[in-house]
């Protein structure tokens, strides 16, 4: 992100510099793996309690573990492209006055 000054020169703020393409991916696989890991601890937390305690709670284990790594993958990809919170949507434009096709057809000008 940049900002210009009164004088038309354009300044550049490091705080709005993109995360280094290593630490990006460095941090999606940590993360990832952190997700996995959790994954394993429920698939062998069920295995362990499956008779032990009430079957429910192992049936909640098997289900964490089926749908982490979706939820895992979905976190990874989320990559670099992140939008800047004080940026618009949308970028203002300014329509000038123009012409209106058919605007003579419908009042005024008949020849």
């Amino acid at each position: 992100m940049s900002k210009k000054r009164e004088d038309g020169e354009e300044v550049h703020r490091i705080t709005s510099a993109p995360e280094a393409l290593a630490e990006d991916q460095a941090r999606r696989t940590k993360r990832y793996l952190v997700q996995m890991g959790v994954r394993v601890v429920c698939f062998i937390a069920a295995v362990l309690t499956w008779h032990r305690i009430p079957i429910a709670f192992s049936i909640l284990m098997i289900v964490a573990a089926v749908v982490l790594p979706y939820v895992a993958v979905l976190f990874a990809n989320a990559g670099r492209a992140r939008r800047e919170p004080d940026d618009p949507l949308m970028d203002p434009r300014t329509l000038g006055p123009g012409h209106r096709p058919g605007a003579d057809q419908l009042g005024g000008n008949h020849r």
